[in-house]
């Protein structure tokens, strides 16, 4: 399955709650990307000011990813495939 790197910005930044509520509207987006084949991995949230996530996905392809993204009112500034490469990629 290819894996793509979503680049998102938010105009008053991302706020998901903690506790119960934030758990709840987490899975909420997992549970919406699963009829579109696509898995939410993790993402990277900028520390302080909230308006710029990094978002890793699996998916079939980046058409997918955007209708997911659609159904659950995310925005979108750019989908990019992208391969693992980590220190222990050559041993």
């Amino acid at each position: 399955m290819p894996r793509y790197l979503v680049e998102r910005s938010y105009r008053e930044g991302l706020h998901i709650p903690q506790g119960e509520e934030g758990a709840r509207t987490c899975l909420a987006m997992v549970e919406a990307n699963l009829n579109d084949g696509v898995t939410w991995v993790h993402s990277y949230v900028c520390a302080e000011s909230k308006k710029k996530s990094y978002c890793i996905y699996d998916g079939p392809n980046p058409e997918a990813i955007r209708r997911v993204a659609a159904k659950t009112n995310m925005p979108i500034d750019k989908i990019t495939e992208v391969r693992v490469l980590d220190p222990y990629f050559y041993r």
